[in-house]
């Protein structure tokens, strides 16, 4: 995939080829916070993220390697280990934690705060909110906060504690990624992001003395395929495409849209209760994202 954002022209249309990529961003991504639920009745947590990057990290580093890619040098190897405990081991590890105890709905409902951290982060580098985004890292964290008050994550403090640092760890590692520590270009460094990431995962397996016994029904492993190829690659290859050819704000519309899809499928599928003030805090969060969107794009 050609990754040079010079080379396709940015566009306000949305052709077939974008709105397909919307669709998986929006839907599948959506999807991943309940087959990561189904996945860990045969995975231990920690573990069962470190195989699914090691796969989808090893696919994708062998496919742009045999495309003629450059091989990634010693530093970026050092930036990918560095983001890939943060993103992966903290973020995703996180995740996958916190979901053993708190509905799969409400777990991408906090974490969907994710766009208005970075803008509380980017302060530390200079980057200084506009008045639209101050109103939307208002609004988002009230929402986060009504969130925490709610029967399913208030019953789960160490489910509640997993998911914070997760976000923290995800949103530092943004924001890294673009300002000190980047990554071998295009696919090829978010491949290393994910083979890296998987080793920090497994010794935070192994420091929690995890099982490492695969599952013996289908069940589970048919959840992690679908993380590995549909999760990590189908739906990461999309935002990848809309990057490239639509406005960042489109492209990270997922962040807005994913909770809706989470909370439905997990109580429809999944058998989850969400209240009714949870139904409404999420509300606010995603109002509070939408703010966001909507002053970037003016």
């Amino acid at each position: 995939m050609n990754t040079d954002a010079s080379a396709v022209p940015r566009t306000s249309a949305l052709s077939p080829l974008v709105l397909c990529c919307l669709a998986s961003t929006w839907l599948v991504w959506g999807s991943t916070y309940l087959v990561i639920r189904f996945a860990l009745e045969g995975f231990a947590p920690y573990f069962m993220m470190a195989t699914r990057f090691f796969a989808a990290g090893g696919i994708l580093l062998a496919w742009q390697l045999a495309r003629g890619a450059a091989p990634p040098s010693l530093r970026q190897w050092r930036n990918a280990l560095l983001i890939g405990t943060l993103m992966l081991c903290g973020g995703m590890g996180g995740v996958a934690y916190a979901e053993q105890t708190i509905a799969s709905g409400l777990v991408v409902a906090f974490i969907a705060v994710m766009p208005l951290l970075l803008v509380v982060i980017n302060l530390a580098f200079g980057v200084y909110p506009k008045r639209s985004e101050l109103l939307a890292v208002t609004v988002g964290i009230t929402g986060v906060l009504m969130l925490t008050q709610g029967a399913g994550l208030h019953g789960s403090p160490t489910g509640l504690l997993a998911i914070t640092i997760g976000t923290c760890g995800w949103t530092l590692g943004s924001v890294l990624s673009q300002r000190s520590f980047p990554l071998a270009p295009g696919a090829t460094g978010f491949a290393t992001e994910m083979l890296c990431g998987g080793v920090s995962l497994l010794a935070m397996s192994a420091l929690r003395s995890e099982s490492w016994i695969l599952p013996t029904t289908a069940g589970p492993w048919i959840s992690w395929s679908y993380l590995v190829v549909f999760g990590s690659l189908v739906a990461f290859s999309a935002y990848m495409v809309l990057l490239e050819r639509t406005s960042a704000s489109v492209a990270a519309s997922y962040s807005l849209v994913n909770p809706v899809v989470a909370l439905l499928l997990g109580v429809t599928f999944g058998a989850e209760h969400v209240s009714a003030w949870e139904w409404f805090a999420a509300f606010v969060v995603m109002s509070g994202i939408g703010i966001l969107f909507i002053g970037r794009r003016r």
